[in-house]
This record gives C-alpha cells, structure tokens and sequence, in this order.
C-alpha cells in the first residue's frame, strides 16, 4: 500500500487549467483517468489527509504511485479525451457500464452487392443498418418473417448464396417468395437493392408512404378484376399492420429520443435506456455496474453518455433529444460533445411532465427490477469468488488477496506439437483479452523433452518479458513512474506483460511446480507465489515441499483453482488442435509437385479442406487463380490416387 505523499506532485508543477489526469500503480498501469476544470484544485484534493477521502478514493489513491497530466483547451475537449483513455486503458477504477447481456439488432447489409436482412450482435461493422436494440432475437425473426411478404429481400448466408448460384437453384425461400432470388437472377442487384432500401425506410419509421402504395395496389387489382393479386397484396397490407402494431405509440408527436433511467445503491447502479423512434420504442438496452467512483448521479449520468455515445457511429446513433434521470454539472460541455458526434443540436434534460415523465417511470421500474434481479443472481456468485481469494490468501500464505492469477498447462501429442497456454484470472473472474499462447521450442529448437523442461521454458519467456517490459523506457516502462506535469505526445501501446501476477498455478505436481519456481528463481522474481494442481486426487502442491496441501472440497478456494486449470487446460487443447490439423494438412498438400505455400493457401481459401478439395473435379480447381489444367489434373491425382493394398 503506496502512500500518496512519495508521489505528490511538488507545488506550483499543477497548472490551474482544464485537463485530463491519469493515477497509475507502481507497474505504470493506469488505473484511474479523470478530468477537471482545474487540475491543480482536483488534484490537490486527492492528497488531503487520507482518512477523510471515500472509501473506493482511499483505495485508488494507496494503490497508485505517479499521477500525470494534460492540458486541454477547454471543457468539451477535456471530456473528449477522458472518454478515449478510458477506452483505450480500461481502468479498474473507473465506472464502466457494461450490458447485462449481448442485445441483437436487425441489420441490413447495405455495402454488399445483394444486401442480406439478419440478426447481429457486438460490435457495429461499417456499411451496415442498424435497427434495434432488440430484447429477445426471436423477436426479431418474427419481424422479419413478415415483412419478407412485402419485401422479399436475401437472408441467406453467404454460404447458402454461393451454393445457390452454383447450383443454379434457389433456396426454399426464393419457392414461396419470400426472397426475389437474386442468386439466380430474377431480380437484378439495382432492383434489389431498391427493396432493400424500401424495408430499412420501414424499418426506420416511414410505414405510412408503403401502407398507402399497398392499398392503391390492391383496390387497382380488384378493379381490374384480378382478384388473386388484390388478396395477396391484401394479406401483404395486413402483414404491415401487424408489424407497426407491435411497436405501439408512447409519445404521439412523433419525437426521436433516448430515455435513460437509473436505480442505485451504495454498490452498484442499473441503468436501463428506451431508444425511442417516430414515437415508437425501437429497443431497450440494460447496464449493472460497480460504483468503483465516489459520484454523484449527475456524474453517472454523464459518465453513461460518454460511453454510450462515444461507442457510437454515425449521426442517426445520437437522437435529437436524451431524457436523464438527473443533469451533469457541466451540462453545455456535455451538450456540445454529443453536438459534435451528431453534426446537429441535441438536447438534455429532465422530464418534468406529461406522455415523456410517464415513460421516465416505465423505464425507471424497469431499471430497478434489473437491478433487483441482478442482485438476486450475482449475489452468491460475489459472495463465492470474495470467500474463495481469501481462502487461497489464508491457506497459501499469501500477504495479499491474489487478484492477478495466471495459470499455465502444457499440451502435446506424443511429445510434438508442443504448445503451453497462459490464461488469466483477475478478482475471481477469466479476462480473456490477456489469453496467451507459447510454442515450446526446447533447446535445440525441436520442442521440449518432457513437460517440467516445457513447463520451464514457457515460464522463463513469460517473466523475462515481464521484466523487459518493466524496466523499458516510457511511463509503462520505468521502474518507478514519476510525474512529468504532462503526458508525451506519443503514448506506446500497453505492454500486458508488464503486470505481474500474485500467484502463478501450474498444471501438475511436484515436477512441474518446482520447474515454475526454479525458471522465477533464475529471473530474480520473488514476490509470485507458485502453486501446482495435481489431476489425479486435486492436491494442492508447493514448491520443494515433499508433501501436498489437501484443501477441503467444500472449499471454494480449491474450486476456483480448479476452474482456473481446466480453462487453461481448455486453452491449451483447442490451440495444439488448431495447429495439429493445419500440420496434417500441409503434410498432404506438401507431397504434391509444383504446390508452394501460396498455392495451398489458395486451394484452402476456396474449398475450406482438403475433404472438398478431393471431391473436386478438375475443372473447378483449375479456376483457383494460379492454377491451369496440367497443375489442376496434378493434384487431383494425387489426392484421389488408390492407396495400395496388402501384398498377396
């Protein structure tokens, strides 16, 4: 536990500016990043006597050693930058909303030749139309079952599609037209295209201008007398109808807004939003959260725009108007920040009154029923993972709670392909980002000859470059971070490797767990505990010790170490799998004249497996770009050749 007075910055080094500050621990990793209207009264406050800060403030400052700082201009840009650096170094004690779950959208596919109507989830890819979010995916299927009666636009795979053009077949959909099969060509990619655009201009709320093209339709059908026509546009009518009756009007002068409520208590804060189109709600979307900062509800708020509209792309992501449970103290900066990510003037504000206080409460009730219900579902799972770092703490000896576990196993066949996995757990919990992969090479380049000499290997790599990584230039990368006053142009990318765990568990016994401690030794390192889990009975194993720590099997400490190997364990398999077929694939393609690398790269790209490949007829691998006849007829006689039988 650092004391703030080693790292104060000296008097008069503070600037009395608008700018952004970020608070690291003594491995150069930032964990915290915030911002002021002046630096030297913010950040004066954080150096007061400790005993009078917020418990979670008490926490951040005794955790850090160095604090710097930059100059911004102004306000707006202050807050515009926070939000970039804490995305970029996702601090530990900084707020950060993160859904309950993974929402899908309905998606139109606008930057493909034949744009395709399907459900997506996670990150937004460019060129597409995003409509949603959407609660359940089924209800999303069922929209788009229906509007496919009036506009059959592609929601096949791509997969599907290239199927059907080499068949020159459609699928079922393009039978009962619920798809112009564009594959096959009824329909060219221009008129295609024109649907597609029709179904998003539905989707976005234009429903009025297809509802009336419908009816003329069909009352022109039925006075022509072309009575099967005027019943299946009718039907198409009614379709619509039902589609835009399930989105019911809740604020009826057509307003487009973002309703945000909250329900909090002294640990956590729900935060659910309404996203509101045309009057009509279009999604809804749902945030639990620690309140690792000391913050006002203001404050949350404008943390919550920040993240939400900073993730956004596009103008149409940031509506007209946002209604906040509470407003931020520095409202205007706000306002001229999501004016900028808009190109247009938006509007925050609390509502007082009327249709929009009404939805304020729905969305309010709905928030706190999440967060009752988060609480009800999270409750044991805390409860566990606290019990289970102190019961680790308590048993191995250790001086602190180990937050940072990594976990090491060592995966083979028959002693080649040698592949080790590392794996990381932080407060109980896997992060999957810090996921790593070693190939064991051994001394003489040709893999390890035995587990523990592997186990060795992949611990000595991992900590050297733990060790470079800390004692490299740069803030990451010194030893002792200090305050500069102000941040260097060019931040370098954060080294991962630079933060060290407080336990290290190995996948065996004694053997591998006296290799681990014996490779930490050689570096130097002294302040990582080293534990190994034996399969066969669960022990519990240290290193140099001739017997093993039986640890009760109710204990939930020997619970989260085994779930901690059988990930890395996991890890291990999945990748040697990888790399033990791509092996045998090249082995085979490898035996074959005249096919370089290139050549097989190519080959695996357009059938997907040497299985396609040797079902392939001639021609088509000669359409393969590098490939003729002579070279095709090759290797479509080397794969299919007889393989000979027993001698008589």
């Amino acid at each position: 536990m650092a004391d703030p007075s080693t790292y104060r910055p000296k008097p008069g080094e503070i600037p009395d500016s608008p700018g952004v500050y970020r608070f690291r621990d003594e491995h150069g990793r930032v964990i915290y990043v915030g911002k002021a209207k002046s630096l030297r009264s913010r950040l004066s406050s954080y150096f007061q006597n400790v005993a009078g800060l917020h418990q979670r403030t008490q926490q951040m400052v005794t955790t850090a050693a160095s604090v710097d700082w930059t100059v911004v201009a102004n306000e707006v840009e202050s807050l515009a930058l926070e939000y970039s650096w804490i995305k970029e170094y996702e601090p530990r004690f900084n707020v950060k909303y993160r859904d309950d779950k993974s929402y899908p959208f309905l998606a139109v596919t606008m930057g493909e030749e034949f744009p395709r109507v399907q459900v997506m989830r996670g990150a937004k890819r460019p060129g597409t139309r995003y409509f949603g979010p959407y609660s359940h995916a089924w209800a999303i299927r069922e929209t788009v079952d229906l509007l496919l009666r009036v506009f059959p636009i592609r929601s096949c795979s791509a997969g599907v599609f290239k199927r059907a053009r080499q068949t020159d077949r459609p699928c079922l959909l393009g039978y009962i037209d619920k798809c112009s099969a564009p594959c096959v060509g009824r329909i060219s990619p221009e008129d295609h295209r024109d649907l597609a655009e029709d179904f998003a201009d539905f989707m976005a709320g234009n429903t009025a201008t297809f509802q009336r093209r419908l009816e003329q339709q069909m009352k022109q059908a039925a006075a022509e007398q072309d009575y099967e026509r005027a019943a299946r546009l009718r039907d198409d009518l009614g379709a619509l109808r039902k589609v835009i009756e399930r989105n019911a009007v809740v604020l009826p002068d057509g307003t487009d807004a973002d309703v945000f409520a909250m329900a909090l208590d002294e640990l956590e804060a729900s935060v659910q939003v309404f996203h509101v189109r045309g009057g009509r709600v279009r999604g809804q979307r749902g945030w639990v959260t620690e309140r690792v900062e000391d913050l006002s509800e203001g404050d949350l708020v404008e943390r919550l725009l920040q993240q939400i509209y900073g993730e956004s792309e596009g103008p149409e992501a940031v509506p007209r108007e946002v209604i906040v449970p509470a407003l931020p103290e520095n409202l205007e900066q706000l306002q001229s920040w999501l004016r900028r990510r808009r190109g247009a003037k938006v509007t925050v504000r609390v509502a007082q009154r009327g249709d929009k206080r009404a939805l304020a409460a729905t969305v309010h009730q709905n928030a706190s029923q999440a967060l009752a219900l988060h609480k009800t579902r999270r409750a044991g799972d805390l409860t566990s993972r606290s019990q289970a770092l102190a019961e680790l703490q308590e048993h191995l000896g250790l001086q602190t709670s180990p937050l940072r576990v990594e976990c090491y196993d060592i995966s083979h066949t028959q002693g080649s392909e040698q592949v080790g996995s590392m794996v990381v757990f932080e407060d109980g919990l896997p992060r999957k980002s810090e996921y790593r992969h070693f190939i064991v090479r051994g001394r003489e380049g040709d893999g390890a000859r035995d587990d523990t000499e592997a186990m060795h290997e992949v611990i000595t790599r991992r900590f050297k470059r733990y060790l470079a990584d800390a004692h490299g230039s740069g803030p990451l990368g010194s030893e002792a971070p200090v305050s500069t006053g102000e941040a260097p142009a060019e931040e370098p990318a954060r080294r991962r490797f630079a933060y060290p765990p407080q336990l290290v568990v190995v996948d065996g016994g004694a053997p591998q767990v006296n290799a681990a401690a014996r490779a930490l030794s050689e570096l130097g390192v002294q302040d990582v505990a080293v534990v190994g889990l034996a399969k066969r009975l669960e022990e519990v194993w240290l290193p140099h010790d001739d017997f093993p720590l039986v640890l009760p099997r109710t204990s939930e400490g020997l619970f989260l170490l085994q779930r901690i190997r059988d990930e890395a364990h996991r890890f291990a398999i999945s990748h040697h799998r990888k790399r033990r077929s791509t092996s045998m694939t090249r082995s085979v393609l490898d035996a074959i004249p005249g096919l370089g690398p290139a050549r097989q790269r190519a080959l695996l790209k357009e059938f997907g497996s040497v299985r396609a490949l040797r079902s392939a007829p001639v021609e088509q691998i000669a359409q393969v770009p590098g490939f003729g006849p002579a070279l095709a007829r090759t290797v479509h006689e080397a794969l299919n050749e007889p393989v000979p039988g027993p001698a008589p």
